[in-house]
Parts: C-alpha cells; sequence; structure tokens
C-alpha cells in the first residue's frame, strides 16, 4: 500500500503525523507550505480541492478532512496494533462518537473563541464570553467522562485519545484551559507525554 501524506508541520496536520508516529505507519511526506500559498496551487488542489492541510493519498486516492483521516488509519491499522476498537463493538460506536465531538462540537467552539478574542477585526467581548462558557460546559462532559474512565474508551489508550486530547490541546492555547477539570488536566498530559506526540511532526 502506497501513502503519501501531505503535511505542514505546527498545523492542523499535526494530529494525523502524530497517529502515523504512533501506529507505526510507513508512508511517504511532502511538505506543503501554507505560508507561501503552496496549498492553493492547482497542483495541490487538484490533489485537495479544499487546498489545506492535512491530505493523505491512499494507492492514488486522497483523503481529506483530518477526521475522516483519523477514522480511516483506526479502522485500517488501528485495529490490528490494539489502538482502535473493533468493528461492531460498544467501544467502537464510542470512539466514533468522542471523535466528532471533538472535531464538530468542541473545535466550533473554539473556533468561535479564537476569532472571538484573536481576531482583531472579529473581536468581541460578549462573543468570547459566550464561546468560553461554551467550552466549559464541554469540557464538564469530558471531565466526568473522564471521571471514570482512565482514558477515552476505557483502561487502555486509544487513537481516540489522540483525537480528543489534540484538539482539546488546542483549546488550551485559545483559552479553554483545563485546569478547572482535573480528570481532563491530568488525561490530556498523559497524551501528550507519549513518544508519538514529541518531536517535530
Amino acid at each position: 500500500m502506497s501513502l503519501v501524506f501531505y503535511w505542514h508541520p505546527m498545523s492542523s496536520a499535526t494530529p494525523i503525523a502524530c497517529a502515523l508516529a504512533e501506529l507505526g505507519v510507513a508512508h511517504d511526506r511532502v511538505r506543503i507550505d501554507i505560508r507561501n500559498g503552496e496549498q492553493r496551487t492547482p497542483e495541490y488542489l487538484a490533489i485537495n480541492p479544499n487546498g489545506k492541510v492535512p491530505c493523505l493519498v491512499v494507492d492514488g486516492t486522497p483523503i481529506f478532512e483530518g477526521l475522516a483521516i483519523h477514522l480511516w488509519l483506526g479502522e485500517r491499522f488501528g485495529v490490528e496494533r490494539g489502538l482502535w476498537p473493533a468493528a461492531d463493538t460498544p467501544e467502537r460506536l464510542q470512539a466514533m462518537s468522542w471523535c466528532a465531538w471533538a472535531y464538530v462540537t468542541y473545535m466550533a467552539v473554539i473556533g468561535r473563541l479564537r476569532l472571538a478574542t484573536a481576531d482583531d477585526a472579529l473581536r468581541d467581548a460578549r462573543q468570547a464570553a459566550a464561546a468560553s462558557s461554551d467550552a466549559k460546559r464541554l469540557l464538564e462532559v469530558l471531565d466526568e467522562r473522564l471521571g471514570g474512565n482512565a482514558w477515552m474508551l476505557g483502561a487502555h489508550y486509544s487513537l481516540a485519545d489522540l483525537v480528543v486530547a489534540q484538539v482539546v490541546g488546542y483549546g488550551t492555547y485559545v483559552g479553554a484551559g483545563v485546569d478547572d477539570y482535573p480528570a481532563v488536566a491530568a488525561w490530556l498530559a498523559q497524551v501528550q507525554a507519549r513518544t508519538a506526540m514529541q518531536g517535530e511532526v
């Protein structure tokens, strides 16, 4: 199987780089310089019409959108490596639910918070307060989940932990801190300490 990973360091491609490292999956990498607009060249748009990283090309067919790539990696490589639950198990349903929760529900709130606090043209104290309140409510949900589990799916680490932690970790950089959520804070530290999360990815 041929895998070509299009990426840029310290970008939204980083979670996929960490997942590939965690799984130990052999692949080729092509760096796309998003600072210089390389993601908008005709050559790259022919691969990923969305014009962003990450993109993973599998035997000539591209998968774009980080969540789609994560779910495919989990199904294709994670089950045999013990890092993703088998199909038709309750754990698989939970993994899919929490990964979507992170990328869709929580990321939407974090995006609102970033725009309302960091974007000069869109800075708005009321919007920031509303987004912060929503983030706190969601972190309470996650804290409750982790209060009864060592990891997202129970007793063992999985790619679901990596996926959710990457989004929650990004949230801490834009103002959604986790210090008030002890189970989340302890879990996040454990995920971020893993070897696959280290280095220039």
